[in-house]
């Protein structure tokens, strides 16, 4: 009895140390369900932004390989075929919830005072991706930046993003998001469990941090196109300025020829 009430004991203390924002406590406290849930209230839910949605995934991936009992303990195997599925389709039903609550609601959702789970910028930087970019783009786009993923979904139902629209490409950057990083964690753990073995809370942080650098790399990359694209803009206009300029100059120097008798207009045709 003593025994019986001491392990009791022991798991209420590990469930209520947990720690929402490590994926590792998340995978060994919820396993596969508790993946799905964190995923659409992430990307459905504006006060899931805070959730580790990259390091999440990638952690899934090691914990659906084959040396995932090693690294994560018994029991902890997550199912891949139910990660490549469920994941991509909570992210998608998710982000659903999020612009039909911004269509509905509009910049009322928005409406309210800056606070430890709501800050106005988060919104404006939604804005400015969907701006910049256009609405098909950004919505893929925003699957690989923390917090914008969160805030992107209502904005669009905000701006007027049709519900098909945003569904044809909420499902294909949910695709690439959660199905991408999770076959890169899967392929990625046995050289993982090699290098480090079941020690990879040391290096959680290195890990996630490549991920943030690896997501980051489609936007810096459409910042590249988008910046070289508008030089190529500047350069034609000045170019067609410039051409511009001379033909106004050239007609202006004809116009003061004829003015002053030496133009076409006054030449005398030629005796013979």
């Amino acid at each position: 009895m003593a025994v019986d009430t001491a392990e009791k004991t022991r798991a209420l203390s590990d469930s209520l140390a947990l720690n929402p924002l490590d994926p590792k406590d998340l995978l060994q406290t919820f396993g596969l369900v508790g993946v799905w849930a964190i995923l659409f209230a992430e990307t459905g839910l504006l006060v899931g932004f805070f959730f580790p949605g990259d390091s999440l995934l990638f952690l899934a991936g090691v914990a659906a390989s084959p040396v995932a009992d090693a690294i994560f303990g018994n029991g902890t195997r997550l199912s891949l075929i139910g990660l490549l599925i469920g994941a991509p389709v909570c992210a998608i039903l998710g982000a659903q919830l999020g612009h039909l609550l911004g269509a509905r609601y509009g910049r009322r959702m928005f409406d309210r005072p800056d606070s430890r789970l709501f800050k106005r910028e988060y919104v404006e930087k939604a804005e400015y991706y969907f701006q910049k970019f256009g609405p098909a783009k950004a919505v893929v786009l925003a699957r690989f930046i923390p917090i914008v993923r969160t805030f992107l979904n209502p904005v669009a139902g905000v701006l007027g993003m049709p519900a098909r629209q945003f569904l044809l490409w909420n499902i294909v950057g949910a695709i690439l998001w959660t199905d991408g990083i999770i076959l890169v964690g899967y392929l990625l753990a046995d050289r993982i469990y090699k290098a480090i073995g079941d020690k990879i809370d040391r290096y959680i942080l290195p890990v996630v941090a490549l991920i943030v650098v690896i997501s980051v790399l489609p936007i810096f990359f459409e910042f590249l196109r988008d910046r070289r694209a508008r030089r190529r803009a500047e350069a034609l206009a000045v170019v067609a300025a410039s051409g511009a300029a001379g033909a106004v100059e050239a007609a202006k120097e004809a116009m003061d020829g004829d003015d002053d008798g030496t133009g076409p207009r006054h030449r005398r045709p030629d005796a013979r």
